[in-house]
Formats: structure tokens, C-alpha cells, sequence
């Protein structure tokens, strides 16, 4: 069986790589993440990816160029409905790259973080698979979470501290602005 599994860096690549090689799957990983901002953040993941792979003999798919507006067209005035944006837009060009590459199906490693929506990252994966006739494969990964941190950080890589777009930058980074400064 050979899997297309898309990438969004190479920390939460480390476990389900990992689990699907114990399978006994052919994994290949596909980098595809528009909505990572600013570029120099999408950069340093891709490069990180790419190094991880590299020192582990992942095969992997890069897709070529960062369209950005692509994805801030697609969230601008629906910013409540952002992240059903972004998975539909990773996980379509997933499932139409593992279509023509003849993959038996296709995950994604969003499915390692607590932080994502599991079951909207499912219902929207298994959709595009009819859609495209390549299976999605849900596994719940949270339970690798810890154990892919702890050897990301022993492995010296590069950890983002937000999901990547420009909107959780600023839920992560940016404190509350609607209340007055006071200069004492």
C-alpha cells in the first residue's frame, strides 16, 4: 500500500511517518501549506521538512510556489470559518496529487495536533476522497503528540508556536488591543 501523507512540517511528521511505516505502508509526503505566514515562516518549515526527510529517507512532494492570496481570498470576511477553508484547500490538492500518483490513499499529519479539528479535518477529508476516488485515511495521531515534541526538540528542529496562518499568529502573539494602554 502506498499512502500520500500531507506535510505541514516536520515535527508532526515525526509519528505518523513513523506509524505508518510500521504498517508496512509506502509513505510518500507532500508539502502544500499556502496559508503558512509570514514566507519567511513558511520557508523555515518547508526547510525543515526537507532536512527531516532527507535524514530519514522520506520521499516527498514539494509543491512549487507560495499562493499565499489564494488562501487570503478564500478566509477574507469569513475569518469564523477560516480553518474548513484551509483544510478543504490542503487536503483537495492532496487528494487530486495522490489521485494522479496512483496512491491507495491519502492522511495528513494536521491529525497530530490537539490543537486542530479532528472530526471537521475528517468529514472534509473523507469528502474530497469520494470526490476524487482515493480513500482518506483518518487515524487519530494526539496520542503521538508528545512523544514526536520530545524527539523534534532532541533533534534540534525548528518548532512553530501557531498553526501557521496570519490569524493565529495573532491569537498567539497579540494581546488584547481593545483595551487603552496605561503609562505609568
Amino acid at each position: 500500500m502506498k499512502i500520500l501523507l500531507h506535510t505541514c512540517c516536520g515535527p508532526c511528521s515525526i509519528y505518523p511517518v513513523q506509524y505508518f511505516k510500521d504498517q508496512g505502508i509506502d509513505v510518500y509526503g507532500y508539502f502544500f501549506n499556502p496559508n503558512i505566514h509570514p514566507y519567511t515562516e513558511f520557508a523555515r518549515r518547508r526547510d525543515t521538512l526537507d532536512q527531516y526527510a532527507k535524514e530519514i529517507g522520506l520521499n516527498m512532494i514539494f509543491e512549487q510556489g507560495y499562493p499565499l492570496e489564494e488562501f487570503l481570498r478564500g478566509v477574507a470576511f469569513r475569518e469564523a470559518n477560516r480553518c474548513r477553508f484551509c483544510y478543504s484547500m490542503r487536503l483537495e490538492r492532496a487528494a487530486r496529487v495522490a489521485k494522479k500518483g496512483g496512491f491507495d490513499c491519502y492522511s495528513t499529519t494536521l491529525l497530530v495536533s490537539p490543537y486542530q479539528r479532528h472530526e471537521l479535518i475528517r468529514e472534509i477529508g473523507e469528502a474530497i476522497g469520494e470526490k476524487y476516488g482515493v480513500l482518506f485515511k483518518y487515524v487519530d495521531f494526539r496520542p503521538g503528540y508528545r512523544e514526536a515534541t520530545a524527539k523534534s526538540r532532541e533533534l534540534g528542529m525548528y518548532r512553530q508556536q501557531y498553526c501557521g496562518c496570519i490569524y493565529s499568529e495573532k491569537e498567539r502573539y497579540c494581546r488584547d488591543q481593545s483595551k487603552p494602554k496605561r503609562w505609568t
